[in-house]
This record gives structure tokens, sequence and C-alpha cells, in this order.
């Protein structure tokens, strides 16, 4: 793991593989980090450079001075790789939050982007699960956030996954200590606001970027996890329509992060397109 000063801010990033390789670029969700990506490293980084980031205000990454929008976020992915001298067209892949991050790069930067997939990703409906709903009520939202602890962590943890034996003592340590960073909080509730509110996630962002990115003919993955208790697996239709020439795949009894819960089935699935791609 590696800190670069981008723009004046600390950001963190992982990094494997052959420099000169293709590049690879993961990103979390909301309030996660780099760490819901260390599995695919070693399944890809034998053919391609494996970058994920923790980005701005999120993991152990300082903010942005701007407020949390996805405008910012993409940016900051953008200005992190060319920090790290990565100029090249990357395969593009988002969960979550960072999906939706990877739509408004492709969008604002299409000729550095190879390929996009799209993991459980937000952007496709206004179902979300109510914990994030709650977080617009004043005053709520920082409390919430404030009491992720040794009780609450797991909770969290266990709606993220289909497979309750994922919910590590390993992975629950990080979230507190992830939570215990001074910008998550702030970070956190901003972002929720520009994305939704009490009703969900709104509708103006979502079909501003659909119709952004509804011209691309980037190759592109859509996949799914059944038993998504965050965004939930009807969302994959939505997302086929806004994708019609896009591969797409529904994992079984899988939760919301298909890439940690099936990591062998995930990157046998990726691997052909970005092969196709590089060749």
């Amino acid at each position: 793991m590696r800190f670069e000063e981008v723009r004046g801010t600390r950001v963190r990033f992982h990094a494997t593989g052959d420099p000169a390789a293709p590049p690879v670029v993961l990103l979390h969700g909301i309030g996660r980090s780099l760490e819901d990506w260390a599995l695919q490293h070693p399944l890809l980084d034998n053919e391609y450079r494996v970058i994920s980031i923790d980005m701005p205000g999120f993991g152990l990454s300082q903010r942005m001075p701007a407020p949390t929008t996805l405008d910012v976020l993409a940016d900051g992915v953008w200005a992190t790789l060319d920090t790290i001298g990565e100029n090249r067209p990357v395969h593009l892949m988002g969960n979550s939050l960072g999906g939706a991050v990877s739509m408004r790069m492709l969008a604002d930067t299409p000729d550095r982007v190879s390929t996009l997939t799209l993991v459980n990703s937000a952007g496709f409906g206004k179902e979300v699960t109510v914990a994030l709903r709650m977080l617009a009520v004043p005053g709520l939202g920082r409390q919430m956030l404030r009491r992720i602890d040794r009780i609450t962590a797991p909770r969290m943890e266990r709606m993220i996954f289909a497979d309750r034996a994922l919910v590590t003592p390993e992975r629950v340590a990080m979230a507190i200590k992830i939570a215990r960073q001074p910008d998550f909080a702030p970070v956190y509730l901003e972002i929720a606001k520009a994305l939704g509110g009490l009703r969900g996630v709104a509708a103006a962002w979502r079909t501003d970027l659909l119709a952004r990115v509804a011209a691309s003919t980037k190759p592109t993955m859509l996949v799914w996890g059944d038993r998504d208790l965050i965004l939930p697996s009807k969302h994959l239709a939505a997302a086929r329509a806004a994708f019609p020439h896009a591969q797409s795949h529904m994992f079984a009894r899988t939760g919301h992060m298909p890439q940690i819960e099936r990591p062998d089935e995930f990157a046998g699935l990726v691997r052909p397109m970005l092969a196709r791609v590089a060749a």
C-alpha cells in the first residue's frame, strides 16, 4: 500500500503486476476501501497492472477540498492515476458507488477508458437499503456514522455478504478503522446527500449520467449478486437496458460484492473481455 500527494490530498492506492502491462483500475463503494478488491489483485496481476484506490475521503485517503460529488470523485481518481504516472487507457471496474464513479469517468473522458465493468453498481434504480436512506434524516445520519463500533460494524458487514463467514474480524476491524478517519462522516454524508435521500437514489443524476454514457460502445460487463441487500438485483435489468451491447452475469447465492464472494469466478468472467481489447 502506498500514499501519494494528489493536488495536496493524501491518497492511498495499491498497485501490483508489471508496470508496463495494461492497467486495470478498481474502485470501491460508499464508505468502503481498496481492501474490497484485494482478492482480485493476485487473480489479474499476472497479465495486468492492477491498481485499486481509496477514493478521496474514503478508506484511508484524505478528502478533496470541494464537497464530495461524483464529479469530484471521478476527477480525484483521474488525478491519482496521473500522479502515479498511469496515463494510458484503463480497464475500469467499479463496485456500488465505484460503479457510478466509473460511469462518470467514462462520460467525462471516454478516450481514457478501454473497458467498463460495473459490479452491483449504483445508478440503475431508486431502491437502496434503508440504512443509507436514513442518513438523510437531519442529525441522525451523523449520529449513525459516529456509532460504527464492535457492535454495529459486524451488522453492517453482514448486510454485504450472502455468506456470513466472510464477516471476519479483519473486515470488522477495517470498517471500524475507516469510520474513525476524520473525513469519513462528512464525506459519507456529502455523497449520500448528492445521490439521494429518504425516498432513495435520486432520479436526476441517474438520468443525466445514463444519457451521457448511452452512446458509449466500450466493451462492458454488468455483474450482480442475486442476494444483494444494498442495491437489489432487479437493477440489473435497468443496467442491461442502459448498456444494450454489454455482457451480463447474475451470481447465485451472492450479495453486494461478487468480487469477494466469488473471486475466481469473477476474474474468469472479466478476463476474456480484457483480453479481447488487449489483443
